[in-house]
């Protein structure tokens, strides 16, 4: 049986608190979808705007969350500011969490037992 204290391995409190903030963050499905958008490349708010369904200034406020939070980036593009994800492991993790849910959907049939 494995013993309870924390070994090498274990994340330190402050790493758990962190990714558990980050994890909430991403519990909005529009950052969601923002954050998976951004994985793919660059887009500006508009076009972010328009991929998500929402207006300007709701994309606005779910991107300077994102931002402070450290998962996207933003640099000027002549008149227009772009937004990149800043970490690629953010992006896989976003992309394999709702490709296996994807999986689950496509792969059960109505009634069956959640594995």
């Amino acid at each position: 049986m494995a013993s309870p204290s924390t070994g090498p391995e274990d994340p330190s409190p402050e790493e758990l608190r962190r990714a558990a903030a980050v994890f909430a963050l991403l519990a909005s499905p529009v950052r969601l979808h923002v954050l998976w958008l951004l994985a793919r490349g660059e887009h500006n708010v508009t076009s972010l705007a328009e991929r998500v369904g929402q207006s300007l200034p709701a994309v606005s406020q779910h991107l300077t969350k994102l931002r402070l939070a450290g998962l996207v980036d933003a640099r000027r593009a002549g008149r227009h500011t772009v937004y990149l994800a800043n970490d690629p492991a953010i992006g896989t993790v976003v992309e394999r969490a709702l490709g296996h849910l994807a999986g689950r959907r496509t792969n059960s049939a109505p009634g069956a037992r959640a594995r």
